[in-house]
């Protein structure tokens, strides 16, 4: 026993962070992967299906392959967080890159609906549901595989600095799509430059593939595995019959990191262009840029403070500060445009609170279900949340241009409340 005592108060090491800084960057290419094809949707649109179709039926229909990617997330997270299990992390940690690697290399060299017809748009929906597969595991994947190398003090710092790597992802992908349509003209683009981010993402996703070899099984698996304590039947029948309250908290946490990403990092530099705030498309995504800059760093900085003051503080004034920052952005910058950058990157700040969310999701479970019920918790609440996030938020803009305002201040009023549990069940 004291020798585990030693593990777990024991500082960060050499190949911690090692462990650390492959997973981070492993998570930022393949979230580089997942959401390139949003940056080039409108030109992918035009080449994968006919010519004559209605603009806004082709943008449907391309959206709708986007989506795609998110209704595969379950099933992908599903099977293989049951073998994450079962076989070993390390294993699937090195499969879902794999998946979502090779259908990005495919997506940059797939020919058009002018070449081949139908055929076109339904390999670019296949691509896309191996993908979605791909990051059902490898987010989970990632939050158990550094959990459990680190010590357990350390691991909200751990799962912070994962989550930010992801975020940095969203970050390589808007800079690869800036510096093409900066290179390229419209036509080059359309002709033969769309193809360079994917090819790009493919290759670097490879290597990836490569660097992960260099990564260790978790000693916590090791251990399970060595004294023959693995899960001894189907992993989601235990978390579903045991482990309901941490399913549903794990699923309220993904509720509010989804909307504090799709709302706040995804959708507001397209908001910024209406007329209701007036910003060019060149300022609104530089402003988005440093916002996700500001982002990645509240992550590492929300997962440190869990460890050495608890979640439920984080959540608490974490909510209640993108509460003010985002509902003084959305309500200020139209009137101060001089204000967008500053404002923009607190809040972007506020919404790396979401960098505590994998901290609580890997303790809510027991170790030889843990890949299983944070895989399943995550990728269901994700499909529902994150496809529903941006519909609920539209319908709200026809009411208000103050909607996403009122959505953010809603999912933050959930996230204090959930702050006050968890400090309650601390003190408890």
């Amino acid at each position: 026993m004291p020798s585990s005592n030693a593990q777990q108060s024991r500082p960060l090491t050499r190949n911690d962070y090692k462990t650390l800084s492959l997973s981070a960057l492993g998570g930022a290419l393949e979230f580089y992967d997942f959401i390139i094809f949003v940056f080039f949707a409108a030109v992918v649109g035009k080449l994968f299906f006919p010519v004559d179709m209605p603009d806004w039926l082709r943008m449907m229909q391309t959206f709708g392959i986007f989506a795609a990617g998110y209704l595969a997330r379950p099933l992908g997270g599903i099977v293989m967080a049951h073998f994450g299990d079962l076989l070993g992390r390390k294993k699937m940690f090195t499969l879902s890159i794999f998946l979502m690697a090779v259908p990005t290399l495919i997506m940059g060299l797939l020919p058009t609906y002018a070449q081949i017809g139908l055929w076109a748009p339904v390999l670019l929906l296949l691509m896309r549901i191996i993908q979605g597969a791909a990051i059902g595991g490898e987010v989970p994947g990632a939050w158990v595989f550094v959990s459990e190398h680190v010590p357990a003090r350390h691991i909200g710092y751990a799962c912070g600095t994962l989550t930010s790597g992801l975020t940095a992802g969203i970050l390589l992908g808007s800079l690869v799509a800036t510096l093409i349509n900066s290179l390229y003209s419209p036509a080059e683009v359309s002709d033969y430059a769309w193809r360079i981010p994917f090819l790009l993402g493919g290759v670097f996703g490879l290597l990836s593939v490569y660097l992960r070899r260099w990564l260790h099984e978790t000693p916590v698996f090791a251990e399970l595995q060595l004294r023959k304590q693995l899960a001894e039947e189907v992993p989601l029948k235990a978390v579903l019959r045991d482990h309901r309250g941490a399913v549903v908290l794990s699923m309220l946490l993904t509720w509010l990191l989804s909307a504090g990403v799709v709302v706040v990092i995804l959708m507001t530099p397209t908001l910024l262009q209406t007329p209701v705030y007036g910003f060019s498309a060149a300022t609104a995504l530089k402003a988005n840029s440093l916002a996700i800059v500001f982002l990645s760093l509240g992550c590492i900085g929300a997962g440190a403070l869990a460890d050495r003051f608890g979640a439920g503080r984080v959540f608490l004034f974490g909510g209640l500060g993108l509460l003010l920052s985002s509902w003084t952005f959305y309500h200020t910058v139209a009137a101060s445009p001089d204000l967008l950058f500053p404002l923009y990157a607190v809040t972007g700040l506020f919404v790396g609170t979401i960098g505590a969310v994998p901290y609580v999701m890997v303790k809510a479970f027991p170790p030889k279900v843990r890949f299983t019920g944070l895989s399943f918790s995550y990728n269901l609440a994700y499909a529902i949340f994150g496809g529903l996030t941006p519909m609920v938020v539209t319908l709200m803009l026809k009411t208000s241009p103050m909607g996403p305002a009122w959505y953010v201040a809603i999912l933050c009023g959930m996230g204090v409340g959930i702050g006050l549990y968890l400090l309650a069940k601390e003190r408890r």
